[in-house]
This record gives C-alpha cells, structure tokens and sequence, in this order.
C-alpha cells in the first residue's frame, strides 16, 4: 500500500530543566561518571511542574504547523501519539487543541496508542485517513513525560529515560514519490508483564489503598528480558516493511529508531552494517523519551539534513507488550 503525503513540518520540545549523569551519580552515591559509562547516556530532560505533556506538545505543534505555512487552515484532524497520556479523560489531543487555540473549532482530535510505538501507529492512522480521501492536511505529535513514572530508588530507569515532545505536519500530495511505502507490526501480548505502570487506568482503584496506587503509578520494567524478546521481532518487521515497499536495506539513506537504550540502538546499527551510520543516535543527549522517542529523532534527522528530498527513510521502534514495528517513508 502507498499513501502519497508530504511532510510539510515538524517540530520538537526539550523540557528547560537537563539531569546530567553526573548529578544522578552524586544524588545515588556512586563514582562520577559511573551512570555514563553503564548506560551510554550523559545527559537527559526533565519535564517542570509548568511543563505539561500538553503543554509540550502543543510547542512542538506550534513549530511544525509554522514550518508547513498553512496560515488560517486549519488541520482536519489532529492524532495525538503519546506513551503515557497527560490524564484518563480526556484525550491528550484535545487537551493540545485546546493549548493551540482552536478549543472551539471542531477540529476532531483523539489519541492512538502503542506505548513507545504510538507515534507510528498515529501515523499508519493518518496515512491510511489520507488515503481513502478522509483527511488532506494532518496534525500529528508524541509527547511524554517519563520521568512522572520513575521509581527515585531504581538508578537503572532513572538513568535512561528521558522527557520531551515532537510534532509533524502532514498533508496529502499529488507526488507519487512521497508518502508510505511500507508497514510492518507484530504483537506478542505473551510478553505484556515484561514492562508495566498499573495505575492511572481501572486495573489499581482508590479502595486498595493509597500504597497500592504509589506502588503502581511507578514504571517497572526486565530489561534484559525486554531487550531480548524485542531483538527477536526486528529482522522480520524490517523485512516485511521492505518487501512491501519493493526497495532493498541498501536503498535506505536513513533509520530514524527508537531511543530504548544505548544497547537498543547499538543492535539496530548492526542490523543495518556494514553502513551503521544510516542508523541516527541521539540517545546519550536525549534517552528514551517513550513515544516521543521516535518523532523527535525524525524531526533532528530532518533538520540536520540527514534526510532529503526523494530519500527512503525507515522508522523502526519497540514497545511494551512486546510490539514492533517498521515503516518506510519517501520524503
């Protein structure tokens, strides 16, 4: 399937406040540079109690709305692709319609989740709406805040998560040579306790007490289970996406992937050898930023020029439950 679209904009949001390693190491009493030289990472973004996942993402959409010059146009839809999202009811994107000024225009607006792969499975959503000829300009954006759900007394996910925002612009394009290419996911609920935050849903309730819900409302995760049930759903994901875009590996000028963990992205550049360089980290200036991961590294990878006009480009994530997913786009 081929959904022609261009990306008109994009945008990206880092919280004011940077947590360097060093400050994490002084703060647990370990060695300075310990947290560094474990997990790959020097410094990550910390979301203030001004910074909202609303908040941030409605600034990452205010760039990528001004890059694509729509004027008075307004979206016809905005998909919110958040990990975590800001609170049950309502949804975050009407939350981010609101922040954007349009809380009276109509704009449908809903959110689409898949924990870390919720931005492209936002985007397999609007590439499929502009296809049938539902939607022709769309407003798409991650945002997450990590660091509400992290266990002060876990140095492990303290040190590898990140907070942040990315939006992109999209409208339909009479272009053949733009657009979705390929998409590939896969599913394996067997895996779903591998990660887990239980509360803020219906699973943890106020009568089981307020430790229950604290308990809870912390992230938990087996990371090297985590790494090997996701490593085993890659290659047939990129193959799948591949083959049905009809392009080789060789033929990708660059793979925008998710920030899970320096070991993560150092196992997708080995996919993708001998030229691993295809492969953007960003992750020791930026961590795993949740949903957010994957738009801001795109959002980077097009400001920086590290993808260009008429370039294939393949978005290439995991998540919690486990799913993975791999997409390819013609910019």
């Amino acid at each position: 399937m081929t959904s022609d679209f261009a990306i008109v904009g994009w945008g990206s949001y880092r919280p004011k406040y940077q947590l360097t390693s060093l400050t994490l190491d002084h703060e647990q009493g370990f060695a300075p540079g310990w947290t560094e030289r474990q997990f790959g990472i020097a410094v990550r973004h910390v979301a203030g109690s001004d910074e909202t996942t609303s908040m941030m993402a409605a600034s990452a959409a205010r760039e990528a709305l001004a890059k694509a010059g729509w004027g008075e146009k307004l979206p016809d839809v905005i998909i919110g692709g958040c990990g975590v999202m800001e609170q049950p009811i309502p949804s975050t994107a009407a939350l981010v319609q609101y922040h954007l000024g349009l809380g009276y225009s109509g704009v449908p607006s809903f959110d689409v989740n898949q924990t870390c792969l919720s931005f492209i499975a936002a985007l397999d959503v609007a590439a499929m709406g502009i296809a049938c000829g539902r939607w022709k300009r769309i407003l798409l954006f991650a945002s997450d805040i990590a660091s509400a759900g992290l266990n002060p007394n876990d140095p492990k996910t303290r040190a590898i998560f990140g907070d942040g925002a990315a939006a992109l612009a999209i409208e339909a394009s009479d272009d053949q040579q733009q657009g979705l290419y390929g998409s590939a996911s896969v599913t394996y609920g067997a895996h779903h306790g591998l990660a887990q935050l239980r509360a803020g849903g219906t699973r943890l309730r106020i009568e089981e007490g307020f430790e229950a819900l604290k308990e809870g409302a912390y992230f938990k995760m087996d990371a090297f289970g985590i790494f090997k049930a996701s490593a085993k759903t890659l290659p047939g994901v990129i193959d799948k996406a591949l083959a049905q875009a009809n392009i080789t590996r060789d033929e990708l000028s660059c793979v925008v992937c998710h920030q899970a963990s320096a070991p993560g992205v150092e196992h997708v550049r080995r996919l993708f050898a001998p030229r691993s360089e295809r492969v953007i980290n960003i992750f020791a200036t930026t961590g795993n930023q949740i949903a957010a991961s994957i738009p801001t590294v795109l959002a980077h990878a097009l400001t920086t020029g590290a993808v260009k006009r008429g370039d294939y480009l393949l978005l290439l994530g995991t998540a919690a439950g486990i799913s993975a997913s791999a997409m390819v786009l013609r910019v």
